[in-house]
């Protein structure tokens, strides 16, 4: 498994008890939908390894406690501490309306009511206070900010997004 085919879901933080079990910090709204897995991956030596998980449930509501099939001691659970974990992008949940995931985004069109075509998002800058589409146009970067009153329309079969930025934001780039 790739990490490009996988989304992150979260982070192993400490161990829980002396026989292996260990708490995850989840980067989820909705935790509860990741309670009873199978199984995940995780990030060791920068490669996905599959873990299959004996149980699992939530812990003082965005932790998860996880319980490995062979992590039976501390010393096993010191070896995967800090991993990150991944899971198969097609088990997220699937969005609808103006909800989406930033990767789902990368390669629509960005068209804004007043200016028209803007250009092609080209990733999404989520490192800032505000997260930014970061848009190509013709080698042009133009940031716009992913803000809920912006965003008019999401138009996933024509891979389209429809905003209405205010007056002049785009011409600054240009």
């Amino acid at each position: 498994m790739k990490k490009e085919d996988c989304f992150y879901l979260g982070k192993i933080v400490k161990k829980y008890s002396f026989k292996g079990e260990v708490l995850a910090k989840l980067d989820t709204d909705q935790p509860e939908l990741y309670e009873n897995l199978d199984a995940i991956f995780l990030e060791l030596r920068n490669n996905l390894v599959p873990f299959f998980i004996e149980h699992s449930q939530l812990h003082k509501s965005e932790l998860l406690r996880i319980k490995f099939e062979d992590v039976d001691e501390e010393t096993d659970a010191d070896s995967i501490m800090k991993s990150s974990l991944y899971l198969p992008l097609d088990l997220l949940p699937k969005l609808e309306g103006n909800k989406f995931y930033f990767h789902e985004v990368i390669g629509f069109t960005i068209k804004d009511k007043s200016f028209g075509d803007v250009g092609i998002i080209k990733a999404i800058n989520d490192s800032t206070a505000q997260a930014l589409f970061e848009i190509d146009r013709d080698g042009i970067e133009i940031l716009i900010p992913m803000n809920d009153e912006f965003i008019v329309k999401v138009d996933r079969d024509n891979k389209t997004i429809l905003v209405d930025t205010p007056e002049g934001l785009i011409d600054l780039y240009l």
